[in-house]
């Protein structure tokens, strides 16, 4: 199932798309599981990647963010299987009296990759906006760690109304960040805020037309060559099949509870990979 490192299967889901993986699928975890959980998932799924061509030869880049305390052991077994993990999130100062908060200093030191910025849950419960979702994303810059930014409208409309949020959502967290002289890639998860959690996500041609815009925008951004846009919001089996080559991934939540349905989604990533190759 591995493509060569120059397959042309890029090329089909975007022309800046010379290099690198080819599929980003994440998973986070929330706080939905406890520590052993934890560490059982991060096994199973660990042995579903090693055993798995697309993710052994680098195309899949995937990665789980579970609780702070479980994330030294997680990234541990995952680095082992090629896979990756980060942090639910992350405070934008590095040290300091900052009581109950992690940094993205320590993130990177106990083997963590990423940090979760701006997801709907934390805009919503504790109040976080742009400003502060930007100096976040700052904190994950100059610790070398790849923000997944969380953006997404409240409530559905259309899609050119859906761009339109959500690139004033990136600009605005971006413009913060870059504000203090911090960039790099960033891996963009639009999640309507209005389909997290239902029983059904949006249509693949809705989802394929807010990420193909916000993509294009976000890549055009100075520095932001390298990001991508992956989709969240109640993905799950059977979803990026049906999705356009712009959607470079997925974004995965309660779903992915069953490591089983990992490996389902891993295969169908590989095989539209596969189909994108044999089409171009």
């Amino acid at each position: 199932m591995s493509l060569p490192a120059n397959s042309s299967a890029g090329a089909a889901a975007g022309s800046s798309r010379s290099t690198g993986p080819k599929v980003i699928i994440g998973v986070s975890l929330k706080m939905y599981f406890g520590y052993e959980r934890t560490l059982d998932w991060c096994r199973d799924v660990a042995q579903i990647a090693s055993a798995h061509p697309a993710v052994r030869s680098g195309d899949i880049e995937l990665f789980a963010l579970p609780a702070h305390p479980v994330l030294p052991e997680c990234a541990r077994i995952l680095s082992a299987a090629g896979a990756t993990a980060g942090a639910q999130d992350i405070f934008w100062e590095d040290e300091g009296a900052f009581t109950g908060e992690v940094s993205g200093k320590m993130v990177a030191e106990t083997g963590g990759r990423y940090a979760e910025v701006g997801h709907a849950e934390r805009r919503r419960i504790f109040g976080e906006d742009d400003d502060v979702i930007g100096l976040k994303t700052a904190a994950a810059y100059r610790n070398g760690l790849t923000p997944v930014l969380c953006v997404g409208e409240p409530e559905r409309g259309t899609a050119a109304d859906a761009i339109k949020h959500c690139i004033r959502e990136i600009d605005g967290v971006l413009n913060r960040a870059g504000s203090l002289g911090s960039t790099g890639r960033t891996i963009v998860a639009y999640e309507p805020q209005w389909a997290i959690g239902a029983a059904e996500p949006a249509s693949p041609a809705f989802i394929s037309e807010v990420i193909t815009g916000l993509d294009a925008h976000l890549r055009g951004r100075p520095g932001q060559e390298e990001s991508r846009v992956i989709y969240g919001g109640s993905a799950g089996p059977g979803l990026i099949s049906q999705l356009g080559p712009a959607v470079t991934g997925l974004f995965l939540g309660r779903f992915a509870h069953n490591p089983a349905a990992v490996k389902d989604i891993l295969d169908e990533a590989a095989h539209r990979l596969v189909a994108e190759e044999v089409a171009a």
